[in-house]
Formats: C-alpha cells, structure tokens, sequence
C-alpha cells in the first residue's frame, strides 16, 4: 500500500464537517500502533475539530488494517462539504493610488458637466495669442500712425503756409494722435469679450 507524504497531509482540499461516525474512527486510528507517530496525531487533532480536510480522513483510513476500519461510505454518510470563499487579493500601493486618481478625475468631470450651466466659460482666445494677431496689430498700428503724421503735416502745411517746421510739428502732433486712437480701440477690444481678433473669430468656428 502507497504511503501518504507529508505534503500530501498538508494540502487541505476539499472539506467536511466531522459526523459521529468519523468522530470514533479518528479517535481509534488515534491509538492504533500500526500507523505511523504523525498519523496518529493527525488523527487525534481531527476528531476535536468541526471540519476537516477530506482528503487526511481518507489517508488515514487508507493506511488502517482492513479489519480495524469501517467502510468508506458509511464512514463519510451523513457529512455535509464545507465550502469557503478564497481571500481577496491584496491590491498593491501603486494599483490603489492609480484607482484614486482615477476616482479623482471622474469625480471632477463630473463636477465640471454638473456646474457647466452656471460657471462661465473660460475665454481662451486671448488677445494676440499668436504670431498673426500680433504683426496684424502692429501693421495696423504703424498704418494708422503713418497715415495721422500725413494728415497733421498736410494740415499744418496748409495752415502755416509751407513752414518746414511746423509742417513737422504737425506731422508728428498727428501721429501721436493716432498712437492714442490706436491705444483707445486697444483698451475697447480687450475690454469686450464680444470683440474679437479676425483670427480668433475664425479659430472659433472651426473649433465648433
């Protein structure tokens, strides 16, 4: 007959609860000097318990005398198969702290689309945000200087009778003029949010 190993014993398996029965079958194994030292123990240890492991009753009643054991099936009638849950699995430090922030992020997207009707929208077309609001803006300032430098120094040209001088004068009283127009329609347009760059405007609709 094959002897059970030791590892054989410690692997548990499937699980009953102890009846009577097998109760005083352990109990006799227990003082049966024909097994084994660790067969006897184990048997004594088993037939104290509730549960045990199906498959070390089996071993123990497969190593017992044949005229010393009772049959296998009258020994396990009347038991019920104990059945357990296994562990949960232990999430790592790095897993949790991926699922938290992930918790995080949806907790505010969500936020954000309960909020969206009543937070203002953030204006993302600032002023002069790229390189052609920036030269538009200065042609357009140089062009309205230009153009008042030839309107004072025509006037004054006219009106002080072609003195180089104050023909300058003029010049330049016109294109401070239009530096200072320039300057007010700048604080006009970055005043309202309704004004806006050409390219901007045009960046909005093909963004909707």
């Amino acid at each position: 007959m094959k002897k059970m190993s030791s590892d054989d014993l410690n692997q548990p398996g499937l699980v009953i609860t102890v009846t009577e029965s097998i109760r005083l079958f352990l109990l006799s194994a227990s003082n049966d000097r024909r097994l084994s030292e660790e067969l006897r123990e184990l048997a004594l240890t088993l037939s104290s318990a509730a549960n045990a492991p199906y498959k070390q009753i089996r071993s123990i009643w497969m190593e017992s005398a044949f005229d010393s054991r009772p049959g296998l099936i009258s020994l396990f009638s009347g038991s019920n198969f104990i059945f357990t849950s296994p562990k949960p699995r232990e999430k790592s430090e790095e897993l949790k702290e991926r699922l938290r922030k992930r918790k995080e992020l949806a907790e505010r997207k969500e936020y954000q689309e309960l909020v969206k009707d009543i937070t203002p929208k953030k204006d993302l077309n600032e002023p002069f945000s790229t390189y052609k609001d920036q030269i538009g803006f200065g042609l357009h300032v140089a062009l309205t200087m230009f153009t008042g430098y030839l309107l004072g120094y025509f006037a004054f040209r006219a009106l002080f009778n072609h003195s180089p001088i104050m023909n300058s004068a003029g010049g330049i009283l016109g294109l401070v003029f239009g530096m200072l127009l320039e300057t007010f329609l700048f604080i006009i347009r970055t005043s309202e949010p309704n004004l806006k760059s050409p390219s901007s405007t045009s960046r909005l609709k093909k963004n909707q």
